[in-house]
């Protein structure tokens, strides 16, 4: 095993550890929540690495990264059992692209993106690129602040919307809420006012019951507060090797 076959496995088995401790406390089955490597500006040898290692799941934050990487990915290994997820913010003029690889939209919250990410998706199963319609979390932006990517939980017409207008797209598939607590919040109070959103949103849309929420440093409280998908980059992966342009 090389070092770095090593220092993924052994970071991996902590992640995993911490993620049934934080289950059993919550008194939920492990099993119910995924646990999701950030693979970005991670080459595509480590996803290899961490696909041997059982990982089924990988998510990536920017389109063309993405591509080159599932790729070569693909190519090293020949799988096709590998779900993508794009967990960054996805641009209108990329999103027919990010509609050929994403099992799973992490990062919606706009109803142009939505329409764009719609008509990718059924180009997309048209021509046999996918079988299926895209995935999609609704973000919410816990403190308003929507630069930051959300749709504004102060708003919960707006919230509606995006969520109404993804569950009625051909090419697309309600499954829950996604979000990052502000700098600075308690993640037990963040994690809870997402949850009580994420009851409000399924009252209307019962098919929306996953949570994406929780990463490396809080992903106990998000487990506390019903996540379904933890995302971890630095306590798996480590320092990124790269930065963003």
């Amino acid at each position: 095993m090389s070092d770095r076959e090593s220092e993924l496995a052994t970071a991996l088995a902590a992640l995993r550890d911490r993620v049934a401790a934080a289950a059993g406390a919550a008194g939920r089955d492990a099993a119910d929540v995924e646990l999701l490597p950030i693979t970005k500006f991670f080459p595509a040898s480590d996803v290899e690495i961490l696909w041997r290692l059982g990982c089924r799941g990988f998510g990536e934050s920017r389109e063309q990264e993405a591509s080159a990487k599932i790729a070569e990915f693909q190519a090293l290994t020949g799988a096709h059992d590998v779900r993508w997820h794009m967990v960054g913010q996805v641009q209108r003029n990329k999103a027919k692209h990010v509609a050929v690889w994403a099992d799973s939209v992490h990062s919606l919250s706009t109803a142009k993106v939505a329409a764009a990410l719609d008509r990718g998706a059924q180009q997309a199963i048209e021509q046999g690129l996918r079988a299926d319609p895209v995935k999609v979390f609704v973000q919410i932006s816990l403190d308003g602040d929507t630069e930051r990517g959300g749709v504004d939980l102060g708003d919960p017409a707006a919230v509606d919307a995006i969520c109404a207008q993804v569950a009625d797209a051909d090419g697309l598939r309600l499954v829950g809420l996604m979000a990052i607590p502000p700098l600075g919040a308690d993640p037990d109070e963040a994690f809870a006012t997402l949850a009580a959103e994420h009851r409000r949103v399924v009252q209307n849309h019962p098919e929306a019951t996953e949570l994406s929420a929780g990463m490396s440093g809080d992903l106990e409280a998000a487990v506390r507060h019903g996540s379904t998908c933890v995302r971890v980059g630095t306590a798996l992966m480590g320092q990124r090797p790269l930065t963003s342009p």
